[in-house]
């Protein structure tokens, strides 16, 4: 069955622009809350097509996604879109769009100067005049081939397109405390969106994300649905940083940290380091108790980010000659690293090739 699957899949995304006309396996639930694990589209299946498109987004469905997931920023005109970052240049071809070269600035966010357009200056007509494009053509010089060939997406059309084919969708909002700041607040339209697509309730197959605190605190207030700490694998949540509160991703992982995340969230998403640290030489050392220690707190636990390439892999699970010039980008042997990882008892996984993080979940689980 993987097997005729993946070879359905692989046949749509070689045939360029995904159509979406599945033959996909029995699915897990998109309001999945049992033993197997979640597979989440990392900003849909961004091995194979430019993140947070529609184009990505379909790509990840077609290869058996549980979950897609879209970055959230503000329009000036507070529609909420899929970015990476609200700033757009590397993700955009902004910069080829004379009308807008007025609109290039540098903007402090999350206490870091940042200079580019950004996308809470320009309206949602305005945003539909640009086309995407591969933010990282060195590592995935074939996504560009797709350049140009998308918009950027509403948070609605993401949630139209995963109702559609019945999958869930995993949203973060990104610097809600700079955007809060500028009165364009992420989480009002994110929830009003959600009940307008009737997605609002506990079992609805929405995550909501963040790596802030504040936000999820006040989400919680609001809303039934399930909300998800990010962990970083190093630093801090901005909004405890401007607060001067010294609380840092290291102190939320810990067994009393952990149970405070708990009053509040449903479970975290955390670096993969978090769970199998790496020593110097970039080989995996013995597995934390992070895991354990989150169940135990009765917290679920979501883990990123799975690639493929070489570059992005423990050195365990590194293949080919590295004296190649392609051997950071080609494919390691992310297949074992996925079945290391879902050994673990994770509960979920974000992955940038879903079809291959769903193929070896239900070949080990």
């Amino acid at each position: 069955m993987i097997r005729r699957f993946l070879a359905v899949a692989l046949t749509v995304l070689a045939a360029g622009t995904v159509t979406v006309v599945l033959h996909r396996p029995e699915p897990a639930a998109a309001d999945h809350r049992g033993d197997a694990p979640i597979v989440i589209g990392h900003r849909g299946a961004s091995a194979h097509r430019p993140e947070h498109t529609l184009l990505s987004y379909e790509a990840a469905i077609a290869l058996g996604a549980d979950y897609i997931e879209p970055d959230l920023v503000s329009t000036k005109d507070g529609v909420l879109v899929a970015r990476h970052e609200n700033e757009i240049s590397g993700t955009t071809d902004v910069a080829d769009h004379p009308e807008f070269a007025d609109r290039r600035t540098t903007k402090t966010i999350d206490g870091r100067p940042v200079t580019g357009w950004f996308t809470e200056d320009f309206t949602l007509a305005e945003l539909k005049t640009l086309r995407a494009v591969e933010r990282v053509p060195d590592l995935r010089p074939d996504n560009t081939v797709f350049n140009g060939l998308a918009d950027i997406p509403t948070f609605a059309e993401v949630l139209r397109l995963a109702k559609e084919h019945g999958v869930g969708v995993y949203p973060e909002t990104k610097h809600p405390t700079y955007f809060d700041s500028i009165g364009l607040s992420l989480e009002e339209p994110l929830l009003a969106t959600l009940r307008e697509h009737g997605w609002d309730g506990r079992r609805a197959p929405v995550f909501i994300q963040s790596f802030e605190t504040a936000n999820l605190r006040d989400l919680r207030k609001k809303t039934r649905l399930p909300l998800i700490q990010l962990i970083s694998a190093s630093g801090a949540p901005y909004d405890r940083v401007a607060a001067g509160d010294p609380l840092t991703y290291d102190g939320m992982v810990t067994r009393e940290g952990l149970r405070e995340v708990a009053r509040y969230a449903d479970g975290i998403g955390v670096d993969t380091w978090r769970i199998v640290p790496t020593g110097p030489d970039g080989r995996l050392l013995e597995p934390t108790t992070l895991v354990r220690d989150a169940h135990r707190a009765r917290l679920k636990v979501h883990t990123w980010t799975v690639r493929n390439e070489n570059s992005q892999l423990p050195v365990d699970f590194r293949l080919g000659d590295p004296a190649n010039p392609a051997y950071g980008r080609a494919t390691g042997d992310v297949m074992g690293w996925l079945e290391k990882l879902y050994r673990l008892g994770l509960d979920g996984v974000f992955a940038d090739d879903p079809g291959v993080a769903r193929a070896v979940r239900d070949r080990v689980l």
